[in-house]
């Protein structure tokens, strides 16, 4: 029993960082996980509703391991890195069932004079070659947390000025980020091909987990520039060691604990869509999210829907989830909540498909009164789900005519 394992070695889980492993009876990693404390996240999958805060194939994972094993991060920066190498390299089977393949995000480094660093789709990685709008040098990951990852990039970028795809080589004038600091000066000609170089092995390194071997790198670096009295660019490397020494992760340990629940685990993030409009004029979509039973008002949003014919609320549908998936910032949910039954459910069902994204999708079936009668779709997340399933739908409706009222005042003011 993995609780009996668990129960024997809670003492010696340390309150650090650092990425655990669930292992099955023959030490197979089933599942990887990272955590900014591992006590406390370790802790929390042996809490009596972890079936309510986990999805499924979580708590079914939690019934087939026998062993937890952990590895001990210096911050969670490094502990979000570490994951992506170990996801990679073992391939666990609850990891990609979580999340499918072409839904996790990658680091890419292209393949030109000055790579541009990227965070990339699985999607985009999955394309032939001929259709991606870059050639590959190095890819990193596959990272489970988009919107982390995102964070771990601005504070890798403020230790490693790099290009991206708005920065031009040798444009003349400084690009946004090289304003910021946070370009090397690739668009204003101030860094060789060279110099550039060697700065995105030092990149590589990191995103390799090779911590320790690119200190010493730098290290030899700042001699050697101090060495020939290049001394800017001695004092350039001496605060990039300290950087790595001393990581400011704050940003992403706040991330790692965004709605928690009472024990400490990831929340259960529903989100439900409905549409409103006047005689198929003027429709607005509407996203809301419920997390643990709690509307997350912040996280509302409005789609104005123009690409679709007036009165098809399919169509709206299916623009409004196009667009949300673009936001890959966005936290993703475990669950979508549709209005309506199969017409619906497949629309949604066939956008999350294009998007490579697996995701369950439920639909909340009206009586003649707008009432719920019925939730279509798995009965065991119906289930366990109901009253959040039933919620959601409610505040997507009550937010979608909301907004849609404030939007036909608008139109009849500029009228």
């Amino acid at each position: 029993m993995l609780l009996a394992d668990f129960e024997k070695r809670k003492k010696k889980i340390p309150d650090t960082p650092g990425v655990y492993f669930f292992l099955g009876s023959r030490k197979e990693v089933l599942y990887i996980g990272k955590a900014a404390s591992l006590r406390d996240r370790t802790r929390s999958y042996f809490a009596g509703d972890l079936a309510y805060v986990r999805s499924p194939s979580i708590a079914s994972m939690v019934a087939k391991a026998r062993f937890l094993d952990w590895r001990q991060t210096d911050s969670v920066l490094e502990a979000l890195i570490l994951e992506a190498n170990l996801i990679k390299s073992h391939k666990p089977k609850f990891n990609t069932l979580e999340k499918d393949d072409k839904s996790f995000n990658y680091v890419v480094i292209t393949e030109e004079k000055f790579p541009q660093i990227l965070r990339v789709r699985g999607k985009e990685l999955a394309r032939e070659k001929g259709n991606r709008t870059f050639k590959i040098k190095a890819v990193f990951g596959p990272f489970p947390h988009g919107t982390q990852l995102k964070e771990a990039l601005r504070i890798i970028r403020k230790i490693f000025p790099y290009r991206d795809e708005k920065c031009t080589p040798g444009q003349g004038r400084p690009c946004f980020n090289r304003q910021l600091g946070l370009c090397p000066g690739v668009c204003t000609g101030e860094v060789s091909a060279q110099e550039y170089a060697r700065a995105v092995r030092h990149l590589v390194l990191f995103f390799q987990g090779k911590k320790k071997a690119l200190l010493r790198e730098l290290q030899r670096e700042m001699k050697k520039m101090a060495k020939e009295e290049r001394f800017e660019k001695a004092a350039g490397l001496r605060r990039q060691i300290f950087a790595l020494q001393h990581i400011q992760d704050v940003s992403l340990i706040k991330e790692e604990y965004r709605a928690p629940s009472a024990s400490g685990a990831y929340g259960y993030r529903i989100e439900a869509y409905d549409t409103a409009h006047f005689q198929g004029r003027a429709t607005v979509g509407a996203m809301v999210v419920v997390e643990n039973g709690v509307q997350q008002k912040s996280e509302y949003r409005t789609f104005h829907i123009r690409g679709v014919a007036a009165g098809d609320d399919t169509g709206a549908l299916r623009e409004m989830l196009s667009r949300r998936l673009a936001h890959d910032e966005w936290s993703f949910p475990k669950l979508i909540v549709v209005d309506g039954s199969k017409a619906q459910m497949n629309a949604a069902l066939k956008v999350l498909e294009e998007g490579g994204i697996r995701i369950p999708v439920v639909g909340v079936i009206k009586n003649e009164k707008h009432k719920p009668r019925g939730i279509a779709g798995d009965p065991g997340l119906i289930r366990m789900r109901e009253q959040d399933i039933l919620l959601a739908n409610a505040e997507a409706h009550r937010f979608a005519i909301t907004r849609h009222r404030r939007r036909s005042r608008r139109m009849l003011t500029r009228a």
